[in-house]
């Protein structure tokens, strides 16, 4: 479980098919404090750390991960969004985020609006039914808020901090994301088509 608050940006620095893919993510954690099996979100995916070194770690990703993600177009040097997994006790300060990705979004347009970043970006159709206006959404495993949504597309507004703590000061039109719909978008709708 996460909450969509990114609290490293790390890089690919290696990746090699082996039967699945395995990459190694350099990252500014502490890996000492990192255990063998933990769960760490990289990009909005929850991977689990099979090898550790001081300022890395790898990662095991099976082909129906890379085949529901935006995995498939890692290349070595592309920094990637990091969260630890949450503890009890930990400020939740996004959303609840589980790191099962639901689709990936394209980025159909980027336009600066004072300091901040508004970003439109195109759901698969089966899952745009789960975006709402003022709703939340994971994007390469960043909470973030929906601005409005016509359609299959959605606004996103990013804030200077988050463009600087961020991948998302990298963002450019034709960028696939990871996304993940806010888990109560979905029970809500199993609700709603239950009783109708």
């Amino acid at each position: 479980m996460f909450t969509g608050i990114i609290t490293d940006v790390g890089t690919i620095q290696s990746l090699e098919q082996q039967g699945d893919l395995r990459a190694r993510i350099t990252t500014g954690y502490d890996t000492s404090g990192i255990d063998m099996g933990a769960s760490i979100a990289s990009d909005g995916v929850c991977l689990t750390v099979i090898d550790l070194g001081p300022d890395w770690y790898d990662v095991q990703i099976s082909a129906e991960t890379v085949s529901k993600t935006n995995i498939a177009a890692w290349v070595d040097g592309k920094r990637v969004n990091l969260e630890r997994a949450l503890k009890v006790g930990d400020e939740l300060g996004g959303h609840i985020v589980s790191g099962h990705v639901d689709g990936v979004a394209e980025v159909v347009a980027v336009t600066d609006e004072g300091d901040s970043t508004r970003v439109q970006l195109r759901a698969p159709s089966e899952l745009s039914r789960f975006i709402a206006p003022k709703g939340s959404v994971a994007l390469n495993g960043t909470s973030l808020t929906v601005n409005e949504v016509e359609g299959d597309v959605f606004g996103i507004n990013f804030i200077p901090h988050t463009k600087e703590v961020t991948t998302w000061g990298d963002v450019a039109v034709g960028d696939h994301v990871n996304l993940e719909i806010d888990t109560l978008a979905r029970y809500v709708a199993r609700l709603a088509e239950a009783q109708g």
